[in-house]
């Protein structure tokens, strides 16, 4: 009997050893924790062992005393990015990076981006970007490409932190749900500006945008996220609801050990379903408030606000030309 104790005794302790391991390394949990358990263990049968497993899990994960970790904080993001712990950044965008600067968002009835496409008589305003209405008409696409096009709006804060991040060779990829290209620069097609419908020179067929339609098949670059995600150190969510799949299940493709930080107006996602991540961060609120405290917090915003006024200046010396 005593050696069938012993044995779940080991059992036990080899088992949280390899939690720590997992789990808590880089918090410096020491092996002379697991020793101290296992005295404790010694002796006990199995109900004791169990309760004391029960301890231990409190201990850890249910904010227990003694031993307790701390959830990571927007400091700890920014201590990791600051000293280049963090060389491997995903981000993950949606619209709500690009509302402040001026797109309203289409599918809302009463804005006046969504009052312009009315002349269109499409059946409902999502249709303008499901592939087979823009087979059978894509005129109002390429209208709400006008809109939309860079030139007509610029690029906010949240755009050229993403471009910093790059700069310093610390971003690994970018995945957006947005068609504004605000977080890239790009030469403007004139056809596009005049609003006509762009064709092939040869075939004369009318030219798709790059961007995945509802409807469409997924481009052979999403799938890098396969190898992406799994490389990844640190995953940023900002501006999205994750509602829209398979973009919405990106979230959760990054390792466990991986720090996640959702900058974004609500809760959304696994940080809404109450994800057991001790290194999820939220920062709830405004994004470009979110990010610029971000940017405070890493001591970047006196190079953050030279690049944007640079690229200001040479955007505003290109439209003279």
């Amino acid at each position: 009997m005593e050696a069938y104790s012993q044995a779940k005794v080991d059992y036990c302790i080899l088992l949280y050893a390899g939690l720590s391991r997992i789990h808590f390394a880089h918090r410096n949990i020491s092996a002379k924790c697991v020793r101290v358990q296992k005295l404790d263990l010694e002796g006990h049968g199995l109900s004791g062992i169990l309760g004391c497993w029960r301890s231990v899990h409190r201990g850890f994960f249910g904010g227990g005393h003694g031993g307790t970790i701390q959830n990571m904080t927007l400091e700890d993001i920014a201590k990791g990015i600051r000293e280049r712990e963090y060389k491997r950044i995903v981000v993950m965008a949606g619209a709500g990076i690009s509302t402040p600067s001026g797109i309203p968002d289409f599918r809302s009835p009463g804005s006046g981006l969504y009052d312009n496409l009315q002349q269109y008589n499409l059946p409902y305003a999502e249709a303008i970007f499901e592939i087979n209405y823009f087979n059978y008409n894509p005129k109002p696409f390429f209208a709400l490409a006008k809109e939309l096009y860079p030139g007509n709006y610029r690029p906010n804060l949240t755009h050229y932190f993403i471009r910093l991040l790059h700069d310093k060779g610390q971003l690994l990829r970018m995945y957006t749900q947005n068609i504004d290209g605000l977080e890239r620069r790009e030469e403007l097609r004139s056809d596009i500006m005049e609003g006509t419908v762009p064709h092939c020179s040869q075939c004369k067929g009318v030219i798709k945008p790059d961007i995945v339609f509802f409807g469409e098949e997924l481009p052979q670059h999403f799938f890098l996220y396969l190898t992406d995600f799994p490389m990844a150190d640190l995953l940023i969510v900002m501006g999205t609801s994750l509602e829209v799949e398979p973009f919405a299940s990106l979230s959760g493709a990054v390792r466990r050990s991986v720090s996640r930080l959702l900058i974004n107006r609500d809760l959304v996602g696994p940080f809404a379903w109450g994800s057991s991540r001790y290194s999820d961060v939220a920062e709830l609120g405004d994004v470009v408030s979110g990010v610029r405290k971000l940017a405070d917090t890493l001591g970047w915003m006196p190079e953050l606000e030279a690049l944007m006024c640079d690229e200001g200046q040479k955007a505003s010396k290109k439209r003279e030309e």
